[in-house]
């Protein structure tokens, strides 16, 4: 299904791959500035422009009143000095890819693109603007191209960086957050939040990319694999440019490399695995902290992606 898709949207996407195409959608786009060497890199992922519709300014309940997730499923956890935690749920990422939230005055992106299985929170601000992010439907390596409202930019979600637009170059800040559990989530968190259900008509639960994660190819996707034998929809969790396969920190349950301690632990189901979200397999839940105890920025993301973005990048392969 996949691969009939992939040459169908492929054969499309070459007879498109220019601005010239696009500036109907984009009028307010300036594409004479960018940083991507060839417009065929981009690729339409299907849905046009705001068809993944992101979400701004979500509701949440109290973790209690929430009865509707599986303990396994996966959120994504942001926890703030001094501010009650929250969890948003992949569950509803699936569908929007982007949340566009604000927490006590700092406003934030909560992103996750399932083709690359990443999920990143950034800081919506930049020069003193606060940006708002929608879906572009476009898609480059295989991950979400974002655009922001205020400048009509593009930004690759995987590294937090404007290719397209004005803006090009500028880098959003990331914030601690990480994928784990509801379960672990709520356990740790008796007094925090979880988004609430947004009140739009989609199968919030079900897995659209069934058995996704085990496929051999990403979906359009014609890059370089990883190296080393490193399976191309391997989990691996990137910080910086360094990036440690998940079956290594399973293995072992910590390592500490480099000022950076990572520990996994059981329980999380992926969700790109099985129909229903909450009952896809077990790929645990990683933490990345310094070896202070204070989270790090990090991505658990797809091995081609990391290749991809970071082509000369550290694998942590501990031989």
């Amino acid at each position: 299904m996949f691969r009939l898709a992939f040459i169908f949207t492929l054969i499309a996407n070459l007879a498109s791959a220019s601005p010239e195409f696009w500036r109907h959608e984009w009028p307010n786009t300036n594409f004479d500035v960018t940083s991507v060497e060839s417009w065929v890199e981009i690729l339409s992922g299907g849905p046009p422009r705001d068809g993944i519709p992101a979400l701004d300014d979500p509701s949440f309940v109290d973790v209690f009143d929430e009865d509707r997730l599986m303990d396994r499923e996966p959120v994504i956890t942001l926890e703030l000095q001094g501010e009650t935690p929250r969890a948003y749920p992949i569950r509803y990422l699936m569908w929007h890819e982007i949340v566009n939230d604000d927490v006590r005055g700092l406003p934030i992106a909560v992103t996750f693109c399932p083709l690359c299985n990443s999920g990143i929170t950034f800081d919506r601000r930049v020069n003193g603007q606060v940006l708002t992010f929608g879906v572009s439907g476009k898609l480059r390596n295989s991950d979400m191209i974002m655009f922001d409202r205020e400048t009509e930019s593009w930004w690759q979600q995987a590294i937090g960086e404007a290719i397209v637009g004005d803006l090009t170059g500028t880098e959003l800040q990331t914030l601690p957050s990480w994928m784990e559990s509801w379960g672990e989530f709520k356990e740790r968190n008796r007094d925090g939040l979880v988004m609430d259900e947004p009140n739009q008509r989609r199968n919030y639960g079900a897995n659209p990319y069934v058995q996704y994660d085990s496929s051999h190819r990403p979906f359009l996707f014609s890059g370089e694999l990883p190296p080393h034998d490193i399976p191309a929809l391997a989990r691996v969790v990137r910080v910086g440019d360094a990036a440690w396969p998940m079956t290594r920190i399973a293995q072992v349950g910590e390592i500490k490399e480099g000022g950076v301690v990572l520990s996994w632990t059981a329980g999380q189901a992926s969700a790109l695995d099985s129909q229903t979200i909450g009952d896809g397999r077990d790929v645990g839940t990683v933490r990345v902290r310094d070896t202070a105890g204070n989270d790090l920025a990090h991505d658990v993301m797809f091995a081609f992606a990391f290749h991809a973005f970071w082509p000369d990048g550290d694998w942590k392969l501990g031989e």
